[in-house]
């Protein structure tokens, strides 16, 4: 489904099982947060997640402005049908699914969810994550349930025999294939996570690689990378002011009869328009928020 509108610069992925963790994602400057039940907790800890996660969302303090999903273990494990039965009904805004393959994954997932009483509503994010999953991108993106493709670049390289490089090369061909699925859905899509933390110059080329892709932002996997990704993947000042002069030029330009405008010698026509005010709409909600 059409994803709403949202800023999702930085999407940091928290242990489910960790309530302290679970806290503290209440005053972090990150987007959205990924409660997670999957690699970050351990077999004997999985139902003590779900109990901790489910009491996080129901605590009356909220997560503010920030985005909550939930990511499941697949319904392949001895974990995953509990997961989703456990999380249908706690009040995130999406339930994020590991390695989906296929169409019908998704479908099984909102068969357990639908029957456990999950909300209308109630978004899947998947990840894509295997060579099967990215090539089967398009299907899966269409899913009416669908609104977000996560990247998971670790386990994609492992699975393609590929090396982690600076430049990200053996990436870019899965990248710009569930990109591409993802926009032809009008769906949102995150970027992978960058695995060094003492690698902050990296780190930051990776997050301007892929917001220069067109991704709508990075997976994260500690806190002190937030500020770079929304950095990064936020509307500068300049980029802010250039795109309402845009939207000023080509309203002017209408309302003299003509369908395009020129702004500083280049042309403005209705598709920078478009861009332009999603620009700012995405600034202003930026800049609203409070916590």
């Amino acid at each position: 489904m059409p994803s709403p509108a949202r800023p999702r610069r930085s999407v940091l992925y928290m242990p489910g099982s960790n309530p302290r963790a679970l806290a503290k994602g209440r005053e972090l400057p990150a987007d959205a947060l990924i409660l997670d039940l999957e690699d970050a907790v351990a077999p004997d800890a999985k139902a003590a997640g779900r109990e901790a996660i489910a009491d996080a969302l129901a605590d009356e303090k909220g997560y503010g402005h920030r985005e909550v999903a939930v990511r499941v273990n697949g319904l392949d494990t001895e974990w995953g049908h509990a997961d989703l039965v456990a999380m249908a009904t706690v009040g995130a805004d999406a339930i994020l699914l590991p390695k989906v393959e296929s169409a019908d994954m998704v479908r099984r997932a909102c068969a357990v969810l639908d029957a456990a009483g999950a909300p209308v509503g109630l978004a899947l994010w998947c990840m894509m994550e295997t060579p099967r999953g990215v090539l089967h991108a398009e299907a899966i993106a269409d899913h009416p349930r669908v609104a977000c493709l996560v990247m998971g670049t670790s386990d994609l390289t492992k699975d393609l025999r590929a090396r982690h490089t600076a430049g990200r090369l053996p990436m870019l061909p899965s990248l710009g294939i569930c990109l591409l699925a993802a926009r032809a859905a009008g769906i949102a899509a995150i970027d992978g996570v960058h695995l060094d933390l003492n690698d902050a110059e990296g780190f930051a080329a990776s997050c301007e690689q892929g917001r220069d892709l067109g991704f709508d932002g990075k997976t994260l996997i500690h806190p002190r990378q937030i500020e770079a990704a929304n950095d990064a993947f936020g509307p500068s000042p300049a980029a802010v002011e250039h795109a309402r002069r845009q939207i000023e030029a080509y309203e002017a330009a209408l309302k003299a009869g003509r369908g395009v405008a020129v702004l500083d010698g280049k042309l403005v026509e209705n598709l920078h328009v478009v861009e332009a005010q999603r620009l700012v709409a995405m600034a202003e909600q930026i800049a609203a928020r409070k916590d």
